[in-house]
């Protein structure tokens, strides 16, 4: 690793001889602000936490809030995943034939869901912390790829980044030895909890990458950090509840995204860091609140034609609708079960949305078994979801 002294941290030698390596340690992140950022990144600043603010305005005044909010959680896990190389789309998410998971990437994206749930909800009751997050990751890796790499427990030995099947001394980058990353992490929760003059969207974007470079765990710790914004953020109470999906814009400049992490490792260019944050931040935020609206509008244009055209059944209608604002892709089967109908009523009223517009087949040509999709919803939610 190249290393330019600029109060980022320092490089330990490790070993001797021809076992001899060198790992970082980074700087305590309390040492390196306040940050000098030039203007365009506070205004970018300023716009992320009025467009936050906006977001989390709009959930007080909206329908089936929850659900939007879970179908974000499942975009950030699913977008998280794919930065990470997972090929799995958004439908292949929502589809009621993967529920058994036989797709390992699949799985990912839903441990990813379930592990946010329980941050969020550990989160009541304890601080933002290394305990908090050891729980976190051990849900994260559950029935995953990294299943058997010590879920929930952070590293009791070297690790390091680079090519597939590369060995230490070819590695683009080693995180700190055990001792100093134990010594790291401890101040990434002091930070986490004691620093309150900074700025949450600046805290989230430097606690991020502190996780990133300290690397505690085997595996999963690009998802854990991802997280962790999320985490920040409802932390210090920027948010409620995950209202938007930061890693979105991370995604679609992957690759600038990790050479702005090295940046700072090897140059100190904190400042720039949070700069690419700010951006990245600002324009999912852009996202999600253009798709809120979107979706909002959905629900009202919907609801008013439930209650129009399907007279006596507008109130079964109007049920099948808010079912599938959190399942966009069903069968009648699952119709069924979710809303405690008989079979033939459940596929009298999914031939009606599918008569109004609202439903469409997956396909058309199928006579049993057939699958529909709230294909105005999904159009919605997919933007920016595609594999790399």
């Amino acid at each position: 690793m190249r290393w330019k002294d600029n109060g980022q941290g320092f490089l330990r030698k490790n070993l001797r001889g021809k076992l001899a390596y060198e790992s970082f340690v980074p700087s305590p992140l309390d040492t390196i602000i306040p940050l000098k950022l030039d203007d365009e990144t506070i205004r970018n600043l300023t716009a992320c936490s009025r467009m936050l603010g906006k977001l989390e305005g709009m959930l007080r005044f909206i329908p089936n809030a929850p659900m939007y909010l879970a179908m974000y959680v499942r975009k950030e896990a699913l977008l998280s995943a794919q930065i990470e190389g997972t090929q799995c789309t958004f439908d292949d998410i929502l589809d009621p034939d993967n529920v058994p998971l036989a797709k390992s990437e699949v799985a990912d994206v839903v441990s990813y869901v379930r592990a946010t749930k329980l941050a969020v909800e550990e989160m009541r009751n304890m601080p933002l912390c290394l305990r908090l997050l050891r729980k976190v990751h051990a849900t994260l890796l559950e029935g995953t790829r990294g299943a058997e790499r010590d879920p929930g427990m952070v590293r009791s030995s070297q690790n390091w980044i680079g090519p597939a099947d590369c060995i230490l001394r070819e590695a683009a980058y080693i995180p700190p030895n055990v001792d100093d990353m134990n010594v790291a992490l401890g101040g990434l929760d002091r930070f986490l909890n004691e620093s309150h003059n900074v700025d949450p969207i600046v805290k989230a974007a430097l606690a991020h990458y502190q996780f990133e470079t300290i690397h505690p765990f085997l595996d999963g710790n690009g998802r854990l950090g991802r997280l962790l914004i999320t985490l920040s953020l409802l932390n210090d109470n920027v948010m409620s509840g995950a209202v938007f999906y930061p890693s979105y814009q991370l995604k679609l400049r992957r690759s600038e995204y990790y050479e702005r992490l090295m940046d700072v490792r090897q140059n100190g260019s904190y400042a720039k860091w949070v700069a690419f944050f700010c951006e990245c931040l600002l324009a999912s935020a852009t996202v999600a609140d253009d798709a809120l609206t979107h979706i909002v509008m959905l629900h009202n244009d919907n609801a008013n034609l439930v209650n129009d055209r399907l007279g006596r059944s507008a109130s079964n209608g109007q049920r099948l609708l808010e079912l599938l604002e959190g399942n966009p892709i069903v069968n009648i089967g699952f119709v069924c079960e979710h809303l405690g109908i008989s079979r033939t009523t459940a596929a009298r009223l999914v031939h009606d949305f599918e008569r109004l517009g609202i439903l469409q087949r997956r396909d058309a040509g199928k006579q049993r078994y057939r699958v529909y999709l709230y294909e105005a919803y999904l159009t919605i939610l997919r933007q920016g979801s595609d594999p790399l």
